[in-house]
């Protein structure tokens, strides 16, 4: 049996998945009653595949600076270590299907750019490693599966 771990992707069996997908991945109630929802949106199958650190680091600026346009409850989107996908956190929001059509919202600016946001050394703390293709790649073959974003374990 595998030990319960503080971190709650480690409690997720990444060999069941069937990437991509989106998953709420956890929810935290604050003091004074706000509650922050965290959504794991996974793009490459775990220890099958990632994304090029390059179009992921070009696609994290284009959601992280877009994604704020089509939703006023996002706290922040972040990038996985493992290059498989990003965290998105939400307060008081928790209606799923709105958040699959923010992201899939978010994936077509991202689609329709025509640079990246904050891609200079002052702005950016690895300016000179972005790609705007590879950022644009990742998001077609994430909107190519939006019907599989509610699907998180393989049958």
């Amino acid at each position: 049996m595998v030990k319960k771990m503080n971190v709650e992707s480690f409690n997720l069996d990444h060999t069941k998945v069937a990437a991509p997908y989106v998953r709420l991945a956890g929810t935290i109630q604050g003091k004074n009653g706000d509650v922050i929802h965290k959504y794991d949106i996974r793009f490459c199958q775990p220890n099958k595949d990632h994304m090029d650190m390059a179009g992921l680091h070009s696609i994290e600026h284009l959601m992280a600076e877009n994604i704020r346009n089509h939703h006023d409850s996002v706290v922040d989107i972040s990038p996985m270590g493992c290059q498989t996908g990003f965290y998105l956190s939400v307060i008081n929001h928790d209606n799923y299907d709105e958040i699959l059509d923010v992201l899939e919202k978010t994936l077509q600016d991202v689609l329709k750019a025509q640079e990246v946001p904050a891609c200079n050394e002052v702005q950016c703390g690895w300016a000179a490693n972005h790609s705007l293709e590879g950022a644009k790649e990742i998001a077609e073959k994430m909107l190519a599966k939006k019907d599989e974003w509610n699907k998180v374990f393989a049958e």
